[in-house]
């Protein structure tokens, strides 16, 4: 019997969050480097965005059914949807549902391609489904093996925001490649931090993250510098800024993660709340440097 809570609960919408930001950022970029915008593409890249989703959330589901299984320390952030562990649907629901997104994330690229004068879309739609592949599935499996942040960290900071830019400016010609060194950073943290919930479990099934191998505390310690070494970067994302300008707009984040410091020391997994509110301030310390690089980029391609 089809049961669309379950399915809403699969598809973990307040993840969207890790993939419009990129997705916003790269149009952004276009945007001032290139004075390209239209409205359509914007929401077409929010389809783009919630098929990508799907086809992540159901295949990590699919592929963390074991060690999910096992957690006892997770959040709305990390450890899965839950909806396997509760019963409320079966690996083989979520495996063909993953196709299933797929197969529209492949048509949407088609008519990008055709419709849309965007021909490279479908590369776009290979890259994501390579890395999920390599994420989740033997031989490589490399959430497992000490190498998922890395995978991260090309998704949402390397192939989102290259997305975002082509689809505006049709072509990366003038895409500042510089860019992408603090965005890889910030994806790669963010890989960290859903971590960081889910050590117990994890250790349990040899599931090698950042934080297995590194320790928790010194996870959330690495979490914050990464983090801070990239807002410092803002230089390399908006054009023109000076020292001055690059503080301003890391000011925001650089408070977030002063506020995550008292919590360095106690936010264990086991810490449920502690864990959880160092998540919630450290992540939306990534999101929101993105969120206000976005809006520089804007005002920069305003007054161009």
């Amino acid at each position: 019997m089809f049961d669309p809570v379950a399915w809403l609960q699969a598809s973990r919408p307040l993840a969207q969050i890790n993939l419009y930001v990129p997705l916003w950022l790269g149009q952004a970029l276009a945007f001032a480097h290139t004075g390209s915008f239209a409205l359509p593409t914007l929401y077409a890249s929010h389809l783009w965005a919630v098929l990508l989703l799907l086809v992540i959330v159901f295949s990590n589901d699919y592929a963390d059914r074991e060690t999910d299984a096992l957690n006892r320390t997770y959040n709305e952030f990390s450890g899965g949807s839950r909806v396997l562990p509760e019963g409320r649907l079966r690996p083989d629901d979520l495996r063909g549902a993953a196709w299933v997104a797929l197969a529209g994330l492949v048509g949407l690229s088609a008519w990008l391609a055709f419709g849309a004068g965007r021909p490279w879309a479908p590369a776009f739609v290979a890259a994501s489904a390579l890395l999920v592949w390599a994420y989740n599935s033997p031989p490589l499996r490399l959430s497992y093996r000490g190498a998922g942040e890395l995978v991260q960290g090309l998704g949402t900071g390397v192939v989102l925001p290259l997305l975002g830019f082509y689809l505006q400016a049709g072509d990366l010609a003038a895409f500042p490649g510089l860019a992408l060194v603090p965005l890889f950073l910030l994806g790669f943290v963010g890989n960290v931090l859903t971590a960081l919930p889910d050590v117990p479990s994890d250790r349990q099934s040899d599931k090698r993250t950042y934080p297995v191998r590194r320790g928790q505390w010194a996870a959330r310690r690495h979490s914050l510098e990464l983090t801070t070494m990239a807002a410092l970067m803002g230089g390399l994302v908006v054009p023109g800024l000076g020292a001055v300008h690059v503080a301003l707009l890391a000011a925001p984040t650089l408070a977030l993660v002063a506020a995550c410091v008292p919590l360095l020391g106690s936010a264990d997994a086991e810490q449920r709340d502690e864990c959880r509110r160092f998540l919630l301030l450290a992540g939306g310390a990534g999101h929101l440097q993105c969120v206000v690089w976005s809006a520089a980029l804007v005002v920069v391609g305003l007054v161009r």
